[in-house]
């Protein structure tokens, strides 16, 4: 049993295989598609093969019992079953699907693509479905349904659930119609060449991180106490014995005390660092709830991690070089110390 399981998987994988190829040459990768007879394809739905039933039963009843009446309604049955598909086909040819944008997601959520659908000529199209390969007439979720009867063109959203980061290929959209009668499925696999940026999942990493060292350039904000020699200044009542300048004062200037001070990163530095011992997906989702809750304090914050630094900033367009950032980071951890 197992050996002929073994068997069957790469009898269905090759046959994938042959039908994408066969895919990729009649209908190629493009952002603007217009639905013609190479593109469509009909078969009779499962309520079209029940209908069919339908008339055999009807055209052996009329046989046995020699019921012109029962002929007669089965010739009527089945001219209507063949007219059908003309205004099924018809229904779909010459549509236009066009993309629009392509919204990014965190893993976890919803990817949408923006579609511009249009007809050409003063045809109504109804009883249009679009959605991703396995939606659209399948077991998976509804895509979106839509008429231009009233209307030339229309501007849908299509949503596709995302699991991982990264760069995301969509699958093939499925445009279907099973107008009039929905006794014939007349439907088309469109590549929009629809690719998702895909964010990390945030996951939660305790409060922002604070009194990142200075990297090497960095310029931070001086602070006294520290115990860096900063000059001399006039001594006051209260100042430790041990700043007073006593050689200076020997040699018979004024009493003055010794001022130290210290150098502190005023900015905020997202590390890759500070969360040693958790693993990719983790750190990248710690970093990108970090990024989140920092663009929402209005705090300028950085991003340093193995192959990428970006400098403290904010604003929409930050945020979002920050999230591409961790978005493609490399499964494999570069070596310790690559920046």
């Amino acid at each position: 049993m197992r050996f002929a399981s073994s068997l069957v998987r790469p009898v269905s994988d090759r046959w994938r295989e042959l039908v994408q190829r066969w895919l990729q040459r009649r209908a190629p990768p493009s952002r603007s598609v217009t639905l013609d007879h190479g593109k469509l394809f009909i078969l009779p739905s499962r309520a079209g093969m029940a209908f069919l039933l339908v008339v055999v039963l009807l055209w052996l009843l009329g046989t046995n019992y020699e019921n012109n009446l029962v002929f007669a309604l089965t010739f009527l049955l089945v001219s209507l079953f063949a007219v059908l598909p003309v205004h099924t086909f018809a229904n779909l040819s010459g549509l236009q699907l066009r993309l629009l944008a392509v919204r990014p997601a965190f893993a976890g959520d919803y990817a949408e693509a923006e579609i511009y659908v249009s007809r050409s000529g003063s045809r109504a199209r109804e009883w249009l479905q679009v959605g991703w390969t396995g939606d659209a007439g399948g077991d998976g979720e509804p895509g979106v349904f839509l008429e231009l009867v009233e209307r030339d063109s229309a501007e849908i959203c299509v949503a596709l659930p995302v699991v991982r980061r990264g760069r995301v290929r969509a699958p093939r959209l499925t445009v279907e119609s099973r107008f009039p009668l929905g006794l014939f499925r007349c439907w088309s696999l469109v590549d929009l060449d629809i690719e998702f940026l895909v964010y990390p999942r945030p996951v939660a990493a305790g409060p922002l991180p604070t009194g990142a060292a200075l990297g090497e350039g960095d310029s931070g904000e001086t602070r006294r106490g520290g115990d860096d020699f900063a000059g001399l200044r006039a001594y006051q009542p209260g100042d430790s014995l041990r700043h007073l300048a006593w050689k200076q004062y020997a040699a018979g200037r004024d009493l003055n005390s010794k001022d130290y001070e210290s150098q502190a990163d005023a900015r905020l530095w997202l590390e890759w660092d500070l969360l040693a011992g958790r693993d990719v997906e983790t750190r990248l989702g710690n970093l990108c709830h970090w990024a989140l809750q920092a663009e929402r304090a209005n705090t300028a914050y950085g991003l340093r991690i193995p192959g990428t630094t970006l400098t403290p900033a904010q604003g929409p367009d930050h945020l979002q070089r920050v999230l591409t950032a961790l978005a493609l980071f490399p499964v494999s951890v570069p070596a310790k110390g690559a920046r």
